[in-house]
């Protein structure tokens, strides 16, 4: 009896970790997801844009399926346990003190879990950290409170200086507030780009969630990142320290374009107008949207 009553749990378990999984997949496939922008109401990760966010997002995925299972597992042996062995329905106590078939499976089941999420988990920070060859290098530096961006490998470039547009100045460029800027960075398609990150106050944290790239920057000290990004279009990111009290307006701007329109980005001394104005921005030598 005792036998059939576990077997109950345990399929009462596994039915529930089904549906737990069933939901989380229906959700995450069907909800409303950002394209390189926060969605409104938005529940899931935002659209991919890398292969390395294409990792990140199947091992949220699987941790996200694993702690639902386990969770609707340990639920459902709970209310079975409430249920079975209340005082009413078991009035002599059981006096087993071990079950060494069971204390196996609680110390073997977990190293199983593990297993499975580490090999994909450490793939990915393999992925993340190993820089592979790279075709075009940007330097993002943190100042206060805004981003500067330089072209290493082309002098012709000048400091582009990213500074927060604010709402008026949002809704008229109909970019999303607290995310737009005056200036992007601009990169092509297709192509893996360095990124040297680091700040000339206190930290932040360029971050842009459609890439999954999340590097601190820090005064004194040059980190290094990279993405590919596989599609052309708009993303955008925010400082992700709490660097002060202007923090939130510390917004990212990534224009990808393709490698031909790139070219006469460069080619253009950084602008995508024939004509480049020589006007400074407010902080002093960085060009800004008027210039591009």
């Amino acid at each position: 009896m005792r036998s059939k009553n576990t077997i109950i749990a345990l399929a009462v378990a596994i039915v529930l970790a089904v549906i737990s999984y069933v939901i989380l997949a229906f959700v995450g496939l069907s909800g409303e997801r950002g394209m390189g922008v926060p969605a409104d109401n938005g529940f899931y990760l935002q659209d991919s844009a890398t292969p390395v966010m294409d990792d990140l997002t199947k091992v949220y995925n699987l941790v996200t399926y694993i702690i639902s299972g386990i969770v609707a597992f340990v639920l459902g042996l709970m209310a079975y346990i409430m249920i079975r062995y209340r005082e009413k329905a078991n009035p002599v106590p059981s006096k087993t003190s071990h079950h060494v078939g069971l204390e196996v499976a609680w110390t073997i089941i977990p190293v199983l879990i593990l297993i499975v999420i580490a090999i994909p988990s450490m793939n990915l920070l393999y992925k993340q950290d190993v820089i592979k060859d790279t075709e075009v290098t940007i330097k993002a530096v943190g100042n206060t409170w805004n981003w500067a961006y330089t072209y290493p490998d082309h002098e012709n470039v000048e400091e582009i200086i990213s500074n927060p547009l604010d709402e008026t100045q949002s809704k008229e460029a109909g970019k999303p507030y607290l995310l737009a800027t005056d200036a992007a960075v601009v990169v092509p398609v297709d192509t893996n780009v360095k990124v040297l990150v680091t700040s000339i106050n206190n930290m932040h944290s360029w971050t842009v969630p459609s890439f999954g790239i999340k590097m601190d920057a820090v005064p004194g000290i040059i980190n290094e990142t990279w993405f590919r990004a596989n599609r052309e279009g708009t993303f955008y990111g925010q400082c992700s320290e709490i660097c002060g009290i202007k923090h939130y307006y510390m917004p990212i701007e990534v224009k990808v374009v393709s490698k031909a329109e790139y070219a006469r980005w460069i080619a253009n001394d950084g602008s995508f107008t024939t004509s480049v104005a020589n006007n400074n921005s407010i902080l002093g030598g960085g060009k800004t949207a008027a210039q591009k």
